[in-house]
């Protein structure tokens, strides 16, 4: 998955633009310029999520979103720490405040240990997340689509591949990527 926001914006089947949100904002209003009819959706490449196109400035936050405020919150956000609130029962805090350096420190380890073991199981899942999504949006009535899902689904790349075989090749080739490019990149 890219770590900077980066997005899709395709003009019906076809891609039309892909990169950071100047630059598909762009060639947007480009394109609605010379065709005012044109069907445009925008994806974010990270999770699949339809997101919508604000042409005055820049992308829009996904529907749903907080807006961002100028505020500065609890954390040391230069260092990319950013605080929240945890729940957890009066033991569990008991254990955190006896590990070496306190409760941050030790929720921080024992994150890192479950990450490493793993082996990209959260990974994968999110990659399945941000294809389906992005199927449901743009391939919902192409053919096979329903037996894409459940190959998707039961992680099977090669029959997946062959049941979108017949798509738009814009449509197959950012599915297929949304589902496992980010995988291969980290094998």
């Amino acid at each position: 998955m890219p770590t900077t926001p980066s997005f899709a914006v395709f003009d019906g089947t076809t891609l039309l633009a892909r990169g950071a949100k100047e630059a598909v904002v762009s060639a947007v209003r480009k394109r609605l310029s010379e065709r005012p009819e044109a069907q445009i959706l925008a994806f974010d490449d990270r999770t699949g999520q339809v997101l919508d196109l604000d042409l005055r400035e820049t992308l829009a936050s996904p529907a749903g979103a907080a807006p961002e405020t100028g505020a500065r919150g609890r954390g040391r956000p230069k260092l990319g720490v950013i605080a929240r609130e945890v729940t957890l029962l009066p033991r569990h805090w008991e254990w955190l405040a006896a590990q070496p350096g306190g409760a941050s420190p030790a929720l921080r380890r024992l994150i890192d240990e479950a990450r490493r073991g793993e082996r990209g199981q959260t990974q994968a899942r999110l990659a399945q997340e941000a294809a389906y999504r992005f199927m449901t949006a743009l391939a919902g009535d192409l053919p096979g689509y329903e037996e894409a899902l459940r190959a998707l689904f039961a992680g099977e790349e090669t029959h997946f591949a062959t049941l979108i075989a017949g798509w738009p090749v814009d449509v197959r080739t950012y599915a297929h990527e949304l589902a496992w490019g980010s995988l291969r990149e980290e094998r």
